[in-house]
């Protein structure tokens, strides 16, 4: 599979280590009332689409950087990938 890394060019995926879902930007509020139990959730519930689905790459063998990558899980066809730090950022903004 090839990840079109949007700094670097297409990028072979034995590059990259797959982290899990993208959500996991958004990570509770220790503060919290209910922390304990969004951290729990945060930590060990997940869900396993099939389709379409935003995932946490890092280009481990490359530059490092962390990337938001929506793939089809059944095509493995890759729709769009955007820097992660781009996307917590603009969800920063949208709070």
């Amino acid at each position: 599979m090839i990840i079109p890394h949007p700094l670097l060019g297409p990028r072979d995926a034995s590059e990259f280590v797959y982290l899990g879902d993208a959500s996991l930007i958004d990570r509770p509020d220790p503060r919290a009332a209910d922390a304990l139990q969004q951290f729990h959730d945060y930590l060990y519930l997940r869900d396993n689409p099939a389709g379409e689905h935003r995932e946490l790459w890092f280009h481990e063998h490359g530059d490092r950087s962390w990337l938001v990558v929506t793939r089809n899980t059944l095509t493995h066809e890759i729709t769009a990938v955007e820097l992660a730090k781009k996307v917590a950022l603009e969800r920063g903004r949208d709070r």
